[in-house]
């Protein structure tokens, strides 16, 4: 049996009724022959049944009346998609929109994109085509589409029209209106008039493309959502970019800490980078793989044209002073840099936290951003969300050192000013009063300056009182959100080690995990002039309470080879150890005058400094 499938003919000027076949190379047999009925060619493409592959456009032959095909890119071949796709395995399907197999037709894509979205899990009540064609009669009726305003919630917005005609520019408002009628708590919305936009070029009509937008408006997939509807929202999801950026392209991040005022006003325009930056044939490959994949494909891509961008400048540096304006800029023109195809391959090469543990990150800084004053319905922030440190004094590092030490620390964490918790200059060379200072913040920075000018610390996630939890028996707390570093001679973060080598907590059974590993030996009860107390044991954490949102890179959440890859900190009345397993970050006596370094396993960091060292100053910071 054969299969065939009718194309339309483009009209005069390139428009199309329907989305066309390509043309076969030149001599190339393809067992395609053409036909001439009156004046209307037909191109008639027979594929043998074995083959299996469903190319009938007849689904979706409305479809391109609202795209300008002068501006529109051909594709690279005849549509290719398998009869079966909608039926394979979520993990192929994955696969093959990551590949771009159906990259290759306008109709694959036209076919494909609202069975996939019809696959959304979404709200019971979500308007659709029908209710969208009945608001669109009453709203619009025979009047003009100018008359009726944008919603409120794009105001500030780019809304790029990509390859649409005058009619799918008009189009393209009619459906933001409705959108804004029939979703009236949506109060701000970056990526939506994009989204609308890229959709439209593949919908039959307007009611379709609306009723697309709509259900992933209306997602409800738990950690999984797709488009942000309020600036709270947003902001979060720019500080989570900032927090992944920080983690997974450290070259990248010191070159914008070092360039600009707020890296986060910075990181606040990621989004943009993609839609509208990326020229059409970036952005619905991005849309191929965001359908299927949500929010999580966005920060990939955003990630990797990040690295591109660090690449592309590192040699010769930055050119300009604005390096918001030059990351824009290198989005637009990212063909001359890098092909569609291996940026999506180096997207997905990032080796990023699950779902869950991002949205847990993205929930947190949800929370820190209510705690600064911003809530759901509103629209704009009523002052600058980024801390100031032209008034900052500290004895231990300059104004410009905390500030590349704040861009270390998480997003949600850096809203807030630096507070001087505890100085050995003011308070004394005291351990019991550095826990009296300390307890209650969370976290806190702790900053060392050794009597050799050498300035190391730690980044400490938990509050100091979590010691009293272990008992009698000194134990490690804290997340891998701690981090260990120096500043000077020289500045470098050494994050937990499973941020870089996440192969090290798979393939462990969960049994293992639960149960403790032995602790190793304590330097707590080591003195300055080699004598040695009874060796302490330390303990692994117990779990938290249920009834609490858990925290981002909790070690429950890993399956760890051993526990010597998750020793943060400890604290007892003989001193503190950060950062544990064949040796130990940071070590203090109970005097906070002597201290140690070494590499351990934790942070895998080399000496932060000279490994026997004197302290001249210690400072703990936290946040108002």
């Amino acid at each position: 049996m054969l299969q065939v499938g009718l194309s339309l003919p483009r009209s005069p000027g390139g428009a199309a009724g329907a989305f066309p076949m390509a043309e076969p190379a030149a001599g190339e047999d393809t067992g395609t022959g053409r036909e001439v009925l009156g004046s209307s060619p037909v191109t008639i493409v027979v594929t043998p049944e074995a083959d299996a592959w469903d190319i009938d456009t007849s689904s979706c032959l409305g479809c391109g009346q609202f795209v300008d095909w002068d501006k529109m890119p051909e594709p690279q071949q005849p549509a290719q998609i398998p009869r079966d796709i909608l039926s394979r395995p979520r993990k192929e399907l994955k696969r093959l929109a990551r590949e771009g197999c159906w990259a290759r037709s306008h109709a694959g894509r036209a076919r494909l994109y609202p069975r996939l979205i019809q696959q959304v899990s979404c709200r019971l009540v979500t308007p659709d085509a029908l209710v969208y064609r009945d608001v669109a009669g009453r709203l619009f009726g025979k009047s003009s589409v100018s008359s009726h305003p944008l919603p409120e919630f794009l105001e500030g917005c780019p809304m790029p029209t990509y390859c649409l005609g005058p009619h799918g520019v008009t189009a393209l408002r009619k459906i933001l209106v409705c959108v804004g009628a029939l979703f009236p708590d949506i109060t701000h919305s970056p990526l939506l008039p994009a989204l609308a936009a890229l959709l439209l070029h593949y919908s039959e009509d307007e009611a379709q493309c609306f009723e697309s937008v709509s259900r992933l408006i209306a997602s409800n997939a738990p950690h999984a959502g797709y488009i942000d509807q309020s600036f709270l929202a947003h902001q979060a999801s720019c500080m989570t970019f900032g927090d992944l950026a920080s983690k997974h392209c450290p070259a990248a991040h010191k070159l914008i800490a070092g360039a600009a005022e707020n890296v986060l006003e910075v990181y606040s325009e990621w989004l943009s980078w993609l839609f509208p930056g990326l020229p059409f044939g970036y952005a619905v490959r991005v849309l191929d793989v965001f359908l299927l994949e949500g929010q999580k494909v966005l920060y990939r891509i955003a990630l990797a044209l990040l690295k591109q961008f660090w690449l592309s400048v590192a040699p010769a540096g930055l050119q300009g002073s604005d390096i918001k304006a030059e990351l824009q800029a290198f989005a637009r023109n990212i063909a001359e840099h890098v092909t569609v195809d291996k940026l999506l391959e180096r997207a997905f090469g990032i080796r990023l936290f699950s779902r869950k543990e991002i949205w847990l990150l993205q929930m947190a800084n949800r929370k820190a951003l209510m705690e600064r004053g911003i809530t759901v319905v509103q629209r704009r922030p009523p002052f600058h969300l980024a801390v100031d440190m032209q008034n900052f004094s500290s004895s231990t590092v300059t104004a410009q050192e905390m500030r590349l030490i704040w861009s270390w620390i998480p997003e949600r964490f850096s809203l807030f000013p630096p507070l001087l918790l505890f100085s050995t200059s003011e308070d004394g060379c005291s351990l019991q009063r550095f826990y009296t200072c300390c307890e209650g913040y969370e976290p806190t920075v702790l900053l060392i300056k050794t009597t050799e000018g050498e300035v190391c610390g730690a980044f400490l996630s938990s509050d100091w009182s979590e010691r009293k939890k272990s008992g009698a028996t000194p134990g490690f707390f804290g997340t891998g959100e701690c981090f260990v570093f120096t500043v000077r001679p020289e500045a470098e973060r050494y994050e937990w080690v499973l941020i870089k080598k996440p192969e090290l907590a798979k393939a462990v059974p969960r049994s293992r995990q639960r149960s403790p590993s032995p602790a190793p030996e304590s330097r707590l009860g080591s003195s300055r002039d080699g004598r040695s107390s009874s060796p302490n044991l330390l303990a692994v954490p117990s779990p938290q309470r249920r009834d609490r949102l858990s925290p981002f890179l909790a070690i429950r959440h890993f399956l760890l080879p051993s526990k010597t890859a998750s020793m943060f900190m400890c604290g007892s009345r003989d001193g503190i150890v950060i950062g544990g397993g064949g040796g130990q970050a940071l070590s203090l006596d109970a005097s906070l005058l002597w201290g140690h370094t070494e590499r351990c396993e934790t942070f895998d960091n080399p000496p932060l400094c000279q490994e026997n060292f004197q302290v001249q100053l210690l400072e703990v910071w936290g946040f108002q």
